[in-house]
Parts: C-alpha cells; sequence; structure tokens
C-alpha cells in the first residue's frame, strides 16, 4: 500500500510558506535559510599581464550571476562581500590558467586565496627545472565569514622570459565561483 501527503503549500507555525508547489511539480523554496544563497560566478574576460614574481590580484571582470550584487568587479577590487545579514560557511572554488609566453619558461606558480586582505590558503607548484608554458591552478576552501568580510583570489607567477600572464581569453580558463552553505 503506498501513502500520498498531497499539499501545495508547506508552512510553519506561523503560516509562512517554507515551499509552495505550482500542482504541476514545480517547487519553490521560499525560505532564504534553505538556500545556498549568496552565490556567484565570475570569469575573466581577457589575458591579465602581471609583474614576474610578484603576488597580483586576479581581475575576474565579468559576471556570470551574482544573486545578491555581493561580487565587485571593478578594476582593483575584484572581490566577494558578504552581505549583512548573510555570515555563515562559505565553500570557494577559483581555477585559473597561470602562462608563460614561451614554451618551458614556467617555472613555479602559486593561487591564494585572501580574507580581509590576509593569505588563508594557497597552492604552489614547482617544475624543478621541467618548465612548461601554462598550468591551470584549482584551489577550493570553506571559510566562515561574517558580514562585511571579504575574499579574493590572487596569484604569482615565476617565468624565466619576464612576461608572465593569467590568461581568461577564453570563457572556461579562469573562474572564481562562491556559496553559503545550508547549515
Amino acid at each position: 500500500m503506498t501513502s500520498k501527503l498531497k499539499v501545495n503549500i508547506l508552512a510553519d507555525g506561523g503560516d509562512n510558506a517554507i515551499l509552495t508547489s505550482d500542482g504541476s511539480g514545480s517547487l519553490t523554496l521560499n525560505n532564504a535559510g534553505f538556500k545556498n544563497t549568496p552565490a556567484f560566478n565570475v570569469r575573466m574576460n581577457t589575458l591579465q599581464n602581471i609583474s614576474h614574481e610578484t603576488i597580483t590580484l586576479v581581475a575576474f571582470d565579468t559576471e556570470i550571476y551574482d544573486t545578491d550584487s555581493a561580487f565587485d568587479n571593478s578594476s582593483s577590487n575584484y572581490k566577494f562581500t558578504v552581505p549583512s545579514g548573510k555570515a555563515g560557511k562559505y565553500y570557494f572554488f577559483a581555477s585559473t590558467n597561470l602562462d608563460a609566453v614561451s614554451a618551458a619558461n614556467l617555472q613555479n606558480c602559486q593561487m591564494y586565496f585572501y580574507k580581509n586582505g590576509s593569505v588563508q590558503h594557497k597552492i604552489s607548484t614547482n617544475f624543478n627545472s621541467n618548465d612548461i608554458k601554462a598550468y591551470q591552478a584549482t584551489l577550493s576552501t570553506t571559510f566562515d565569514l561574517s558580514a562585511g568580510d571579504y575574499v579574493q583570489v590572487y596569484a604569482r607567477i615565476s617565468d624565466s622570459s619576464g612576461s608572465p600572464r593569467i590568461d581568461g581569453s577564453d570563457t572556461a580558463q579562469s573562474q572564481f565561483f562562491g556559496f553559503r552553505m545550508v547549515e
């Protein structure tokens, strides 16, 4: 025997709709506490030339989405800031294409997550005299953030030609995204 519960609205004790249905199987989650927002996804739109062996802010200048307008993609900012009332645990992921202009010139590279202007996490890769042209660095982490805290991505490249760059010319090469996790 099968049991069914048919409702169009699931409400709390105060008669506030938590979940609604349109009757044809489409659900709407109404309680913000159950949603993974704020959420954002940004990418680079062009090549970013950087200085040899200098930690540089990655220019994620193109928003794919930003649910709470919390990512600032303006020059010299490129950061996600936790909006008021949205403190919590967040997941972040970044991927950058760290590139030497010529083959066999990329000696080593790093990518960093900064929180409020300080290094919190990094990945470091050294090619030990087996230098290459490009490296797709990826880094992910979680942070417990308060309103006003901000997160940015930085990179450092050691390129024997002295002309390193972060390649964002293809839509999938360099991106940064994050969201608040449901607790």
